[in-house]
C-alpha cells in the first residue's frame, strides 16, 4: 500500500514524516548541484528520485556510474544510496512529481546572447507542475534567480491550470544553493543556507526539512525575494571585487608593481577581503548573477553602474591576456601566426571539470583568429574533444614543440610543474594569468615571461 499524502503546510505532519522517513522527495535538475542535493536527501534516509532531460546522464546514474568525479565524498554516498535503493533517476517528470511530497528545483539559469537571464527551464517545469503537482505538495526552488521571480512568475505559472492555489493546496519557497564546485560536500555540511517561504509557516517547514538533511545554520528571510536578493548580493560582491583588483593589476603592470605582493600585504588588514585578478570570470554563477541584477534594474528603471562597470572589466581580461602574449612574441621578434601555443587549463576555475563561460574559450578563439596553432592541456579533460581540439594527454610529450604556454586556470597540478619544463619550449614564452609562477624564477630560467598584474 502506498504512503498517504503528507500535508506539506502542516508542521507536525512534516516532522512525523521525517522521523518515519516517509517524506518522498523529487529533485528536478540533477547536474552539478542538483545531484549532490538529491544524494544528500537520499543519504538522510528519504526516498529520493532525480529528474533530468539528459538521458545519457540518467542512464549512467541508474547503471551505477557517478558523473561528478571532481566532487570529493559524493562517490561513496552515490554508491551507498543506490545500494540501499534510496535514490533513482528518470527522464519522466510525469512519473516522479505526482508521487512526491517535496519537489526541489535545481535548474540552470543561463544567459542568452544578449546577456539576459534565461529562465526557460524554470518556466517550462513550472508549467508542467501546474498539471502534475499533487495537492498539498511543497515546491522549493534552489536555483539562483532574480528577486521577485517566485512571487511574480513561478506562482502564477504553477497556478495556471486553476487546479492549484498557492497557500491553499500548494506551497512554495526558496533555499538558494550555496556551494562551491569541487567543494560541495564540505559546503553543504558547513555553510549557512538562506530560507524564505510564501509565509512564516512554510519557512518554518523548509527549515525543519533542511536541518534534517544538512544540519547547518538556516538563516530565515522574510520572504522568497529577500532570500534571492541575499544570494545575488554575495556573488555579485565577488564579481565586482575581482574586477576591482583586475583593473588595479592592469595599472600596476605599467608601473612595475607586483599585484600579488600588494594583495598579500593588504589581506593582513582585518577588514580586507582578498580577491585575485585573472584571465576573466566564468562559471554558471558570477557573470550571470551580475546580469540578473542588471536585468532587474533595467526592468525597474534603476541604475547599477558599479556592477555594469565591473562586468566590463572582467569581460575585457581575455583580451589583455592576448596583449600580454603579443608583447612577449614581439620581444622575441616572432610572429604569432603559425606559432604553436599551449593553453594550460580550460576549466573556469581551479580543480573542477567545468567549462561553463570559461574565459579560456575566448582566449583560444582570439588566438585562432591571429593564426596561432592551439594545443590544450587540462588534467580534467585529457584526450577529450573540447572547443574543436583534442586535449593533450600530458605536457612532457609535446612541450618541446611549443613556442609558448599560457596558464589560464590555476589547477593545483600547474603549481607543481618544474619551471625547467617551460625551458624546453622552442621559444620559451610563458604567460601566467593566475599568479602561479615566480617572476624571478622565470627570469633566472631565461624564460620570456609575462605575468598578469605582476609588474
Amino acid at each position: 500500500m502506498s504512503n498517504p499524502k503528507i500535508i506539506m503546510n502542516n508542521l507536525d505532519d512534516v516532522i512525523k514524516s521525517l522521523e518515519l522517513k516517509t517524506l518522498r522527495v523529487c529533485v528536478i535538475g540533477i547536474g552539478r548541484i542538483g545531484l549532490p542535493t538529491a544524494l544528500s536527501f537520499a543519504k538522510s534516509g528519504l526516498n529520493t528520485i532525480g529528474v533530468d532531460i539528459n538521458k545519457k546522464l540518467i542512464d549512467n546514474i541508474n547503471s551505477g556510474k557517478f558523473p561528478l568525479k571532481d566532487e570529493p565524498g559524493y562517490g561513496e554516498i552515490f554508491d551507498s544510496v543506490l545500494e540501499n535503493k534510496k535514490f533513482s533517476a528518470t527522464t519522466k517528470i510525469e512519473d516522479a512529481v505526482p508521487t512526491s511530497d517535496l519537489i526541489l528545483l535545481s535548474l540552470p539559469t543561463p544567459m542568452d546572447e544578449n546577456n539576459v537571464p534565461d529562465y526557460s527551464a524554470l518556466r517550462s517545469v513550472a508549467s508542467q507542475l501546474s498539471n502534475l503537482l499533487s495537492p498539498n505538495s511543497l515546491v522549493i526552488v534552489e536555483s539562483t534567480i532574480e528577486p521577485g521571480f517566485i512571487e511574480d512568475e513561478m506562482v502564477s505559472i504553477i497556478s495556471s491550470s486553476e487546479k492549484l492555489e498557492v497557500g491553499k493546496n500548494f506551497f512554495i519557497g526558496v533555499c538558494p544553493e550555496n556551494a562551491n564546485p569541487g567543494e560541495i560536500l564540505h559546503d553543504f555540511t558547513n555553510l549557512p543556507r538562506l530560507v524564505g517561504g510564501i509565509n512564516k509557516d512554510i519557512t518554518d517547514i523548509i527549515k525543519k526539512i533542511y536541518n534534517f538533511v544538512f544540519s547547518v545554520e538556516l538563516v530565515e528571510m522574510p520572504n522568497c525575494k529577500t532570500a534571492n536578493a541575499v544570494k545575488l548580493t554575495t556573488n555579485v560582491f565577488r564579481d565586482i571585487n575581482i574586477a576591482f583588483v583586475s583593473e588595479l593589476s592592469l595599472m600596476f603592470e605599467k608601473i612595475g608593481i607586483d599585484t600579488n605582493k600588494v594583495l598579500e600585504a593588504a589581506k593582513k588588514k582585518y577588514n580586507f577581503q582578498v580577491h585575485y585578478p585573472g584571465a576573466g570570470v566564468g562559471g554558471p554563477c558570477l557573470p550571470i548573477n551580475s546580469y540578473q541584477l542588471l536585468n532587474t534594474a533595467k526592468r525597474l528603471g534603476s541604475n547599477l553602474s558599479i556592477i555594469e562597470s565591473g562586468r566590463k572589466v572582467n569581460e575585457k581580461m581575455p583580451q589583455h591576456v592576448i596583449e600580454l602574449t603579443l608583447n612577449a612574441f614581439n620581444q622575441c621578434n616572432l610572429s604569432i601566426e603559425n606559432s604553436s601555443i599551449l593553453i594550460l587549463g580550460i576549466s573556469y576555475k581551479p580543480n573542477v571539470k567545468d567549462i561553463q563561460l570559461t574565459p579560456a574559450e575566448e582566449i583560444i578563439n582570439k588566438l585562432k583568429n591571429l593564426g596561432a596553432k592551439i594545443h590544450i592541456y587540462d588534467p580534467y579533460f585529457k584526450e577529450m574533444d573540447v572547443f574543436g581540439f583534442k586535449a593533450e594527454k600530458n605536457i612532457d610529450a609535446m612541450i618541446s614543440e611549443m613556442d609558448a604556454a599560457i596558464i589560464v586556470t590555476g589547477h593545483d597540478e600547474f603549481k607543481n610543474i618544474d619551471i625547467t619544463t617551460f625551458s624546453k619550449m622552442k621559444n620559451s614564452i610563458l604567460i601566467d594569468t593566475r599568479g602561479i609562477i615566480d617572476p624571478l624564477l622565470a627570469k633566472n630560467n631565461e624564460l620570456i615571461f609575462r605575468g598578469l598584474g605582476r609588474g
